[in-house]
């Protein structure tokens, strides 16, 4: 305006700051963050995904007002129950954005359930969870046999209940013998040791019977047997599982999974084993029942047998058996008649063979070929030697007459042989040689006959009569013919 430029007052519109869409929410996450680092918040759990990625993704509502809340794979291994839609819980965190989305967002590092604890809850999702599966099924359970030879105790070695388990065998069964398999029953490496043992066991097959024992102690002391791949263990296993953890009132998911519960580690024994005296006394008692029941059915017996023998068909029958007893006697008389006659012709026929074998003696026989075998043997001697002598004379002669003939032969191939050397000899490269002749071979070991073959700087190796050198080409030089 005119008046405004002559009082001399400029007006300036202010300066804008324009920030982009990723300054602009990371500005605002760094904000929040700082003022919500470490804040409780409680709603009720829904919309729940369990990502893939072990990270859990689910929104807090409390009226018409939601929190989207993330809680990474990290604290969520942690959790000692499952989250699940309509569960109201109690969650630790800090308020952040999501920069890909610009949403608002709990990222939640502690999370218990509001009202009951976290460890009831998850004693009870795992118990409906197995529940459901069948695993506490009372027709899946093992029976306990009633007099077991080696007894497998899974339990601290360090431990009362181990003890009280040995002093009630000791009581009731000495001669039994037990087989410990050391193991922690509190704590997180708990489950996975009593696993081990509970696995040992069935793979080695040297116990009847497994009793898992603990002394009592806090819910949270007796978690560890509430673990589910403990449960599936037992579930699994081939050999009868008792299950003796904590007090009387103590119940866990052993407890349910196992073939049968007992109140206390000392009970577990009690159950187990019968004691001595009990087994004495049944077997006593078994045994008059028995001696009663044989005695009666033989008192039975012979009074039926003795109304019997006074019975009038019994004398008859005797009769006819002394009468059948006569035909196997007769039988028997004439069988042995016909064996008899049969073996005197068998001896007269012998001694007619032995008349007839004698006037045919094969000695008298062999005698006279004998002797006649001699007399061709002397025969043949005295023609063999007059033979030899005829074929050594004329061996003899052929001898003489084939040594003349060598020597010969010999001399006149001596005398060609001592000229064919002396032809060789003039011929040979050697010879050749030694008259001051060489031979020259280049850097491939190939003769050289032309000096086109070799060119300035080669090495050449030159063989004379007796030695040889190796030289160095300085100059080539080719003839014109």
């Amino acid at each position: 305006m005119p008046g405004t430029e002559q009082l001399g007052l400029a007006f300036q519109a202010p300066a804008r700051k324009i920030y982009p869409v990723a300054e602009l929410v990371s500005a605002v996450r760094t904000q929040l963050e700082r003022a919500f680092t470490d804040v409780y918040v409680e709603g009720e759990i829904s919309n729940y995904r369990p990502a893939g990625s072990g990270h859990l993704y689910f929104t807090l509502k409390d009226g018409s007002a939601q929190l989207r809340v993330v809680m990474w794979r990290t604290q969520a291994r942690l959790l000692r129950f499952k989250p699940d839609n309509g569960l109201q819980v109690v969650a630790r965190g800090r308020v952040t954005i999501y920069d890909e989305r610009g949403d608002l967002q709990f990222q939640a590092e502690h999370l218990e359930p509001k009202g009951a604890g976290a460890l009831q809850i998850a004693f009870e999702q795992l118990k409906a969870k197995l529940a459901a599966e069948g695993l506490f099924d009372p027709g899946r359970k093992r029976p306990i046999p009633s007099l077991p030879r080696r007894i497998g105790v899974v339990t601290s070695s360090q431990g009362a209940a181990i003890q009280d388990i040995l002093n009630i065998l000791r009581r009731r069964h000495e001669s039994v013998n037990v087989l410990l398999y050391p193991a922690q029953v509190q704590g997180e490496t708990a489950p996975a040791e009593i696993s081990a043992g509970v696995r040992y066991f069935n793979r080695h097959g040297e116990v009847d019977v497994i009793v898992i024992a603990r002394g009592g102690g806090s819910f949270e002391d007796l978690f560890a047997f509430n673990d589910e791949g403990l449960a599936r263990v037992v579930a699994a296993s081939e050999l009868p599982v008792i299950s003796a953890v904590g007090h009387e009132t103590d119940f866990t998911i052993c407890d349910f999974v196992a073939d049968l519960r007992a109140p206390t580690p000392s009970a577990a024994a009690e159950l187990v084993i019968r004691s001595r005296q009990e087994l004495d006394d049944k077997l006593l008692a078994l045994r008059k029942r028995i001696v009663q029941a044989v005695n009666y059915k033989l008192l039975r017996a012979h009074n039926g047998l003795s109304r019997l023998v006074q019975h009038s068909v019994f004398a008859r029958m005797q009769d006819s058996i002394a009468r059948r007893q006569q035909r196997p006697d007769d039988l028997v008389f004439r069988m042995g008649q016909a064996q008899l006659r049969r073996l005197k012709s068998l001896s007269r026929r012998l001694d007619g063979y032995e008349t007839q074998l004698r006037h045919q003696d094969p000695r008298m026989r062999l005698a006279t070929m004998r002797r006649q075998l001699d007399s061709h043997a002397v025969d043949l001697g005295s023609a063999v030697a007059r033979l030899l002598a005829g074929r050594r004379t004329e061996l003899e002669r052929l001898t003489v007459a084939l040594g003349r003939t060598s020597e010969t032969v010999l001399l006149r191939r001596r005398s060609r042989w001592e000229r064919l050397h002396s032809n060789l000899q003039a011929l040979s490269p050697k010879a050749i040689l030694a008259r001051g002749y060489a031979l020259v071979f280049d850097a491939n070991a190939r003769l050289v006959k032309h000096a086109s073959q070799l060119q300035t700087g080669d090495r050449v190796r030159t063989q004379l009569g007796r030695g040889g050198f190796t030289a160095k080409i300085e100059k080539v030089e080719e003839s014109g013919e």
